[in-house]
């Protein structure tokens, strides 16, 4: 008997995870349980005021890294850190995490070694613990992460919450992270043709490069926002393209979004090597991902907060659903802006706007945004 079958790449990660979903609905739902998928982490009620938050990622060999140019102690620092990001996406603090690790016969015990310091490093800067996990042999390297983190209930933020007028606000810079990436497939290409000869000269990259290998999760910006006595009506991390987060906050919030591409922030070296590759840097924001920065939404009356706050820019704005998610510079003028970028099973980022005809978008005063984007 013959049988077809369907290629998962036919679904796409969001596709994925919601036809996983649907498959547990009649599994009984516990009392307890504030939201399970569907947002950065799971969340649930572990007191009479206090939340949990845990989440889990997997880092694959040739899927999410290359050992040929990232540390182990790099890549340990990696795995907790990207975890860590979505616990805070949350509003909430780290805990304890939990580590299962596959390693291939080539591994080394140094390695082992480096790839733990990486880790225990992350967690202490962080305040958390590294509390148990598994091991196995596996064909490459595989790394599962289960973080742990706690909130209380009147301050955790979901991806819904957002509200029409509210305004988008973004931490630190993006596409740094994608700009590194091009860098290191750069230099690596460069070696594999020219042999020993090659001296890779990265000096000038430094800080692409970390934001690719050794990325933050921004733990300090809610302790920021909590200090200026802003809570976000939403919130949610950068790990797949900015275009993508403001889509996953306005599914889940039932709402629309302008991201004014002006107000986004570069940093400039990563506007260097876009430079360098001829590329469009605002294609690196928006659809690069793994910037790990913290994309939210306040309402009018904390703007001038966050304007106050250092290394927090205002981005845009939430408008009605029926508007959808959108893009408005000078230059192109309003234009509708697609959740593209890294999906896995999907491929690499691609470009993926065009210009609305007809609509010469929304009027900005530009005192309203901050930041020092393009």
């Amino acid at each position: 008997m013959n049988q077809s079958f369907t290629p998962i790449s036919s679904l796409g990660e969001f596709g994925l995870i919601d036809r996983m979903q649907s498959r547990l609905v009649d599994i009984p739902r516990s009392e307890n349980l504030i939201v399970g998928i569907g947002d950065d982490a799971a969340v649930y009620r572990a007191g009479e005021t206090t939340l949990h938050v845990v989440t889990t990622d997997v880092l694959i060999e040739g899927v999410h890294f290359d050992r040929t140019f990232i540390p182990t102690s790099y890549l340990g620092w990696k795995a907790i850190a990207v975890n860590v990001s979505d616990v805070v996406a949350m509003n909430a603090k780290p805990l304890y995490a939990t580590v299962s690790a596959g390693f291939p016969r080539n591994f080394s015990v140094e390695m082992m070694d480096g790839l733990y310091d990486g880790m225990a490093e992350a967690c202490k800067a962080y305040g958390m613990e590294l509390v148990g996990g598994d091991t196995s042999t596996a064909h490459a390297l595989y790394l599962s992460i289960t973080v742990i983190g706690e909130v209380d209930e009147k301050d955790v933020v979901f991806r819904r919450g957002a509200n029409v007028g509210d305004y988008l606000c973004l931490s630190g810079d993006v596409g740094g992270a994608y700009a590194g990436l091009k860098v290191l497939l750069d230099q690596r290409e460069q070696l594999e043709n020219m042999g020993e000869s090659y001296e890779p000269d990265l000096e000038a990259f430094q800080y692409v490069i970390q934001r690719q290998l050794r990325p933050k999760a921004r733990l300090d910006v809610i302790e920021g926002l909590k200090k200026a006595g802003v809570r976000p009506t939403s919130m949610i991390d950068i790990s797949d393209g900015l275009a993508s987060e403001v889509h996953h906050i306005g599914m889940r919030s039932g709402v629309g979004a302008t991201v004014r591409v002006p107000a986004v922030p570069f940093d400039p070296e990563t506007r260097a090597v876009a430079d360098q590759f001829m590329d469009d840097i605002d294609a690196y924001a928006l659809f690069g991902g793994e910037d790990y920065e913290l994309l939210f939404t306040v309402v009018p009356e904390d703007v001038q907060k966050i304007d106050d706050m250092q290394g927090v820019s205002v981005i845009g704005t939430i408008e009605e659903a029926s508007k959808g998610v959108r893009a408005y510079s000078p230059d192109t003028g309003l234009m509708p802006l697609h959740p593209a970028g890294y999906q896995h099973f999907d491929g690499p980022p691609q470009t993926d706007y065009e210009e609305l005809d007809g609509d010469e978008g929304p009027s900005f005063d530009d005192t309203e945004f901050s930041g020092d984007g393009a």
